[in-house]
């Protein structure tokens, strides 16, 4: 028999669950826009538009604050342009007057006026010291073109985003949750050109490792959508005590650099939803510099990076090197520049600068022009720590194993330490659904302070490194053979005589088997 009444009201929807709800329909609608074609379309559009609702909230919660302390406030974004004013009404500018609004130099605006359109307004902000959120917002819009066709659709996911509303700390962290979810999505399709989404866990465990203190810059030279940074603006915030303090993290702290456009508009909304007002990135190749003009001044107390790997450089890119370390292997472009980077004791009140960085295994057992750079780093800086770390934690973007660099601009290596991230008992993969955990590396974290060798950590003198063409890929004394961390050419040789000796098995048995018919 069929229940009758009426239904119960459901339950009001937690902002993670209007996310969520917000993420599938805008997915819906944007499918319908014949203008938009897979994820690096799609997501840019609703992240910007998510951004604009955010700062708008936040404006309006410091103006309060503003008038309650009877202070002028002057917003980021003035009116017509703020979301109040165009997008939150249901009802408001929609169809072709909205995409005119929001993608012409200029149009009819929401309050009847001719003016700049939406995006070419956001692009001509500046603020009159270059130090504040408007120049944030100009930086961000640079690279924003609005890819959606339809007015009447883009009404339909601005609607969506209005019924959110981020007016409290747990609210902005649910968003902020969200995003990272967003970009890592954004990321899962960039895998094929040198650039993989660092797993939260590894990213975690570097900082933890490096260990940022309140006062030391940190730097990301190839910062992607923000990960280390946001990672260690989190590790420093933790130790703001006072109102110095908090000054301190929000204008010395954090900086980070990335070539291209959307990663860039990317990584300052996540430093914005994450608290940092000013977020410091700047635009373009940070390869682009002559490192022989890198003076103190330009130099970092920390580099926290994963830099792309694979990639080829212009030749106007190589001559920024000196001629016997110019190569078209970005990582190892990247890891001279990061050398370059860090302070020098001697200008630093006798504090180096270190460094925490992500690196193929190749660089381990590179010759030529890598082992003079692995040569500079051993004779030059202090190599202290190589984390080799499992099959898969970079899964599904490459097999390729990976490495984590620990070094400092101090003395000459005296020795590497070695420490090997084992597998979960049972794991003989990571996977992009089994991913690493950050829990994982407690026992590395515990070791750091109080080396001792064991099972997973070794030693090897940097002057038995030298002597062996500086490589360092030298595998775990008291583990089994481990055939990927093996060099190329060690590969080769090791598949060949295990072919050859199943040939030799195989014409065993098939002498058994004639033997046998006889």
């Amino acid at each position: 028999m069929a229940r009758t009444g009426k239904k119960k009201d459901s339950q009001p929807q937690t902002t993670a669950q209007q996310l969520g709800s917000l993420m599938k329909s805008a997915r819906d609608i944007m499918r319908k826009d014949r203008g938009l074609n897979g994820d690096l379309d799609r997501l840019p559009m609703l992240t910007w538009i998510m951004f604009l609702k955010f700062l708008d909230d936040m404006e309006q919660i410091r103006e309060q604050e503003a008038k309650m302390a009877r202070q002028r406030y002057r917003p980021a974004i003035e009116p017509p342009y703020r979301w109040r004013d165009w997008a939150a009404k249901e009802d408001g500018i929609t169809g072709d007057d909205l995409i005119a609004f929001v993608n012409q130099d200029e149009a009819v605006r929401p309050d009847g006026k001719r003016g700049p359109g939406l995006i070419a307004y956001l692009r001509s902000l500046q603020s009159t010291n270059g130090t504040n959120r408007r120049d944030v917002i100009a930086r961000v819009f640079r690279g924003v073109i609005n890819r959606m066709v339809s007015g009447h659709l883009l009404r339909d996911v601005i609607n969506k985003v209005n019924g959110i509303h981020f007016t409290s700390a747990e609210e902005i962290h649910t968003l902020s949750r969200l995003y990272e979810a967003m970009l890592k999505e954004m990321r899962d399709v960039a895998g094929d050109s040198g650039e993989f989404y660092t797993p939260r866990a590894v990213v975690r465990f570097m900082v933890e490792a490096i260990d940022p203190r309140l006062g030391e810059s940190v730097l990301d030279p190839a910062c992607g959508t923000g990960g280390f940074l946001v990672e260690a603006y989190t590790h420093l915030e933790a130790q703001c005590k006072t109102v110095e303090h908090r000054r301190i993290l929000q204008e010395a702290s954090i900086f980070g650099q990335e070539a291209k456009p959307l990663p860039y508009m990317l990584a300052q909304m996540n430093l914005l939803l994450h608290g940092l007002d000013y977020p410091q990135i700047g635009d373009g190749n940070s390869l682009a510099v002559n490192i022989k003009e890198i003076g103190d001044r330009d130099r970092v107390d920390i580099v926290l990076t994963n830099p792309p790997f694979g990639g080829e450089e212009e030749s106007s890119i190589k001559d920024n090197f000196p001629a016997d370390k110019q190569t078209s292997e970005t990582a190892l472009l990247f890891l001279q520049l990061i050398m370059r980077k860090l302070k020098r004791p001697q200008k630093n009140n006798g504090k180096p600068g270190r460094a925490a960085v992500v690196v193929p295994n190749g660089t381990l057992f590179g010759d030529g022009v890598c082992a003079r750079i692995k040569e500079e780093l051993l004779k030059d800086f202090n190599l202290h720590t190589i984390v080799r770390l499992p099959n898969g934690v970079f899964a599904p973007y490459t097999s390729i194993p990976t490495n984590l660099l620990f070094f400092e601009r101090s003395s000459p290596t005296k020795e590497v330490w070695y420490y090997e991230q084992p597998l979960p008992e049972g794991r003989k993969n990571y996977t992009k659904t089994q991913p690493i955990q950050f829990e994982e590396f407690k026992p590395c974290l515990d070791w750091w302070g109080k080396r001792k060798e064991n099972e997973q950590a070794w030693k090897v003198p940097a002057d038995e490194l030298l002597a062996g063409g500086c490589n360092l890929d030298r595998k775990n004394p008291n583990a089994k053979e481990d055939i990927t961390h093996l060099p190329p050419e060690t590969l080769v040789a090791s598949i060949m005589e295990k072919e050859q000796k199943i040939a030799e098995i195989m014409d065993t048995i098939k002498g058994l088997l004639a033997k046998g018919a006889e």
